[in-house]
């Protein structure tokens, strides 16, 4: 298969399309081979416009989806970046053609191996990848100017929001009732506001369903 076409494809036809305008981001996402960062038997749709299962129930975010995250997170040269759930590593990959530094979170053990093994093999040299509980964040190399939550979440825990750095900014996808929606948060004052950008259903990320309620 010519990889190198289908992620030129995945460029024209699923991130230019869909209000993806900033050349550094699509820039980014043309540089990093994301066949790599998938099994190799679903190698052939490691282009496709839908998430991608990379092992134990996890997935890679469907390129749109991540391409207008990280637009919307308008990461700069100068930033430290806060991946949680980075999987296999391709959106710690991307963003760290953006930023200074990357930390990337992930609690599964073979994942985290696999994105170190990555990274080394593509000589990616600015992201350090940290194994632990994903709602925790990495508190001890914080503040982070942009933090990506790397698939779907029920809601963001204050300890994450805790780590962003003044005017720093939040992107996820907020699911409530089985309706997603790509969330950018932002810290101004030591306060943290929220916007929608708009309709996303992308895979779950483990550990960020709200406690049920008391029901009497």
């Amino acid at each position: 298969m010519d990889y190198a076409a289908a992620r030129q494809n995945m460029i024209e036809g699923q991130i230019r399309p869909n209000r993806v305008t900033d050349e550094a981001v699509i820039e980014a996402m043309a540089s990093i081979p994301r066949e790599l960062f998938v099994p190799e038997p679903v190698r052939s749709i490691a282009y496709c416009d839908e998430d991608i299962p990379i092992g134990n129930g996890r997935f890679m975010m469907e390129p749109m989806v991540l391409a207008q995250l990280l637009q919307a997170a308008a990461i700069q040269p100068t930033d430290v970046v806060l991946d949680i759930g980075c999987g296999t590593g391709y959106s710690a990959a991307v963003a760290a053609r953006l930023a200074n530094t990357v930390v990337a979170v992930e609690s599964d053990p073979a994942l985290a191996a696999r994105a170190t093994e990555l990274f080394a093999e593509l000589s990616i040299d600015n992201v350090a990848v940290f194994e632990g509980p994903l709602v925790e964040g990495c508190p001890k190399q914080a503040p982070y100017q942009v933090i990506l939550l790397d698939g779907a979440v029920e809601f963001v825990p204050p300890a994450i929001l805790e780590q962003l750095a003044e005017g720093g900014r939040l992107v996820t996808v907020v699911q409530e009732d089985g309706v997603g929606r790509a969330t950018l948060m932002q810290r101004t004052r030591g306060v943290t506001s929220g916007r929608v950008l708009f309709d996303a259903s992308i895979a779950r990320l483990p550990g960020f369903a709200r406690a049920p309620g008391f029901v009497f």
